[in-house]
């Protein structure tokens, strides 16, 4: 089935397409996660241009964002005060992002630098959860308990002025705290084409001091309007997303996620973690290597 991509300029088989979308969908709906930073990686392995998987990962995301926001809308799971402050920063830190893509793509570096943030940010967060997941496996088999977390905002952000009051999330701190955050996520929103939820849940947890039953719900909301924002951005300024390629994904995203979701209920959450950061270490391993390799042919011929 094969299907073709206008901005991508190449054809694709559709199936395998929508099966990356399923994959991304079914680590969704089992780890809680947007799913969008494996999906880059994925398409760029299948041979996908890195410029075209990072903008059109990013209306994948927008899609994927939108029942996410409304569940737990519903169950009052979001703070729109806090969430408006990061979503602004997000527009901002869009606009900041265009201009680093387009000048990177200007230098012929875009795919180099695209492929050496997943490489770090994989790498870093992989990492990072198998500690945390090895740590809590050995917890429960000694039966000692790991010392619970006490919820407090980190004391640079102590040391921000201009404090708000955020009720939904129990918070006296500045704006300015949130409102940084969210433009360093709407750059990575950009340059990646990721939704920035794996970076931005942590960060609202424990640098916000963010109260834990409403950081999913606001980081959605965020998500949300900032890979819009990145997506209008894309199509006016890099022209790199491709419609065609976002919607096999979201179709593959979609029947991923509602498998994963019913997996997840059946296995350990903590075992789960674990898995996840071992696929994430080895997918942020398989772009290393490929930074380091060389190919058979060094030149290529791309029509201007």
């Amino acid at each position: 089935m094969d299907v073709y991509l206008p901005i991508a300029n190449l054809s694709v088989n559709g199936l395998i397409i929508v099966g990356l979308g399923a994959i991304t969908g079914l680590l969704s709906g089992m780890f809680g996660v947007g799913g969008g930073f494996l999906t880059t990686p994925l398409m760029i392995f299948y041979g996908i241009p890195p410029t075209v998987a990072a903008a059109s990962a990013a209306s994948q995301v927008t899609g994927a964002s939108v029942s996410g926001v409304f569940a737990h809308t519903r169950r009052g799971g979001v703070d729109y005060h806090m969430g408006g402050v990061m979503v602004a920063g997000g527009i901002i830190g869009t606009g900041i992002g265009a201009g680093l893509f387009s000048l990177l793509q200007r230098l012929g570096q875009i795919d180099t630098v695209i492929n050496i943030l997943y490489v770090l940010m994989l790498g870093s967060i992989g990492g990072l959860m198998a500690k945390e997941s090895i740590q809590t496996i050995r917890a429960e088999r000694s039966g000692v308990p790991i010392a619970a977390r006490k919820r407090r905002h980190h004391p640079m952000v102590a040391s921000l002025p201009l404090r708000w009051r955020f009720y939904r999330s129990g918070l006296y701190i500045s704006p300015l705290a949130p409102l940084l955050l969210g433009i360093g996520t709407g750059i990575l929103t950009m340059l990646m084409g990721v939704g920035g939820g794996f970076i931005l849940v942590p960060a609202m947890l424990y640098i916000l001091g963010m109260s834990a039953n409403v950081v999913v719900g606001t980081s959605l909301f965020q998500i949300l309007f900032v890979t819009m924002a990145t997506t209008m951005m894309h199509s006016m300024t890099t022209h790199a997303v491709d419609i065609v390629l976002a919607s096999l994904l979201l179709l593959g995203s979609v029947t991923g996620a509602q498998l994963g979701a019913q997996f997840a209920q059946k296995a350990s959450p903590v075992k789960l973690r674990l898995v996840l950061a071992i696929i994430v270490l080895l997918v942020a391993g398989r772009m290393a290597i490929g930074l380091g390799y060389r190919p058979d042919e060094i030149y290529t011929v791309a029509p201007l």
